[in-house]
């Protein structure tokens, strides 16, 4: 009798080169990453000349950043996949380029080392734990509002 307890072995799905996803990418959607991404990220720079943080010091910029970022991302994405799912074409320039540009995981890392290098180990690693769960936090917390404004309104 064949052992039935274990399921049935799959190959794993084999991706495609990424060049052949870029050449499959509309040009539009292309273009409205790239223009995304420049509005996102001058949008953090901006933040890190308002805020600047010297090494050992909390880099509130990045952290802000990073925290408004998933915040708004929740709500993008309730927005586009249960409250307007016609919007889903500015999930490239607002989701991947606004927002991608905007938050930031290197300069994050950055700030961690620049920290440690500092001395001030307790900060970088308080901060590392505190940026990824204010922004995972945020993230919820969009998606949550998101739903009780938008969705339950409409219903």
């Amino acid at each position: 009798m064949p052992d039935t307890s274990q399921p049935p072995h799959r190959e794993p799905e084999r991706r495609p080169p990424l060049r052949h996803a870029l050449r499959s990418a509309s040009v539009p959607a292309l273009a409205a990453v790239a223009v995304g991404g420049a509005i996102g990220a001058l949008a953090r720079y901006g933040l890190t000349v308002a805020f600047p943080a010297s090494p050992g010091t909390f880099p509130l910029a990045t952290f802000t950043a990073n925290t408004l970022g998933g915040l708004l991302i929740g709500v993008l994405m309730i927005t586009v996949t249960e409250v307007a799912p016609g919007l889903g074409r500015i999930r490239p320039f607002v989701g991947v380029g606004i927002l991608g540009g905007f938050t930031t995981f290197s300069t994050y890392i950055l700030d961690i080392g620049r920290a440690a290098n500092a001395g001030a180990t307790a900060l970088a690693v308080v901060y590392a734990f505190a940026t990824m769960a204010a922004a995972l936090l945020a993230a919820a917390l969009g998606m949550f509002a998101t739903r009780r404004l938008l969705v339950r309104r409409r219903a």
